[in-house]
């Protein structure tokens, strides 16, 4: 697979180094581990986030003010290991506590559970949220098995935003957690993407195939056919997701449609003008609509699409500012503690 890359095995350093060779004013690496975290927060719970690299501009471009604090990274499409996050949490960590916001993945899930108990004994109080947006990777009553993919975004937007307003750690878990609760997410693929440095990718779909509800890393999603146009695409999706989410006539929605790495935005504002036909005729309020590509597996092709249900306490905390080098909000108005 063709790559622009030196070495496979620094592939993780030297994304970080030109990371911060464009953004040293706001941000630093992190002494002796792949991790980054932002230069000036003030004084209140730290946001950390992370995963496996190869999902850029997750999660190292969703550093910055009302956003994450620090970004932990492993190898591409593996789980950081416990040291490396253990020092990225120290280094973000201003004394209120840190909670962690990353995808629910077996290795993420070992490893931050780890990093979370040496902290403690460090005398760092940790909480964890984990992402489970995806709704074709577990069925409704065993939501605590779904995997995270583009609802990350949400779900870091809105912990970054209320952990600005100074609120408690268990304050700021249970708004992230809240955000989780209410963000479901549905994807399609239609290509597979790459390894740095491995000669064939991870899974193979025929020219004609598409595979519904593939994860961000392959792994397997509910069905495989052939393709479909945009809209009977589209229609399947949101059926499926509006299904699940519970969604219905009179509820307010941000949306986000995201691609998977090499789908063009022609594409997927394609898919977004049949996206927001469908919420109007079922009589569903946009509040907000997205259309970008925040997480992505390297040149996979496909999109997912994310709904976040909306309360007067979540739209509040989504409407606060939020600027790092790729995702940027002008606020609404201004957010009050709820606490």
């Amino acid at each position: 697979m063709k790559k622009v890359i030196n070495d496979p095995a620094n592939v993780v350093e030297e994304t970080i180094e030109g990371f911060l060779a464009a953004y040293k004013d706001q941000f630093r690496k992190v002494d002796d581990v792949n991790g980054v975290v932002r230069r000036d927060h003030k004084e209140k719970v730290a946001v950390v986030t992370g995963g496996g690299s190869g999902h850029e501009p997750l999660f190292i471009g969703l550093l910055g003010e009302g956003l994450a604090d620090g970004v932990t990274l492993g190898n591409v499409f593996a789980a950081p290991n416990p040291y490396n996050i253990q020092e990225v949490a120290k280094a973000a960590d201003k004394g209120k506590g840190v909670l962690f916001v990353y995808g629910n993945y077996s290795g993420d899930i070992l490893n931050f559970d780890m990093a979370t108990e040496l902290l403690e004994l460090e005398g760092i109080e940790c909480r964890t949220v984990r992402v489970t947006d995806d709704v074709a990777s577990a069925p409704a009553d065993r939501k605590t098995d779904r995997r995270g993919i583009a609802g990350d975004v949400f779900v870091v937007k809105i912990a970054g935003a209320a952990s600005e307003t100074g609120l408690s750690l268990e304050e700021v878990t249970r708004i992230t957690q809240k955000a989780n609760d209410h963000t479901f997410s549905i994807g399609v693929g239609l290509t597979p993407g790459s390894i740095p440095g491995a000669a064939e990718p991870p899974y193979t779909l025929g020219d004609d195939e598409m595979e519904v509800g593939l994860g961000i890393h392959g792994e397997p999603g509910v069905k495989r056919t052939k393709l479909l146009p945009a809209d009977e695409l589209t229609d399947n999706l949101m059926d499926t997701l509006l299904k699940e989410s519970g969604i219905t006539a009179g509820d307010e929605v941000c949306v986000l449609v995201n691609g998977l790495g090499s789908t063009t935005l022609m594409e997927l504002f394609i898919v977004n003008r049949r996206v927001t036909k469908i919420l109007e005729e079922k009589g569903i309020r946009a509040y907000d609509i997205d259309v970008n590509s925040y997480c992505t597996t390297q040149e996979m092709g496909g999109f997912s699409i994310t709904l976040l249900k909306l309360d007067d306490e979540l739209k509040a905390y989504y409407d606060a500012p939020a600027i790092s080098p790729y995702y940027k909000k002008l606020e609404k108005k201004p957010v009050k503690a709820t606490q």
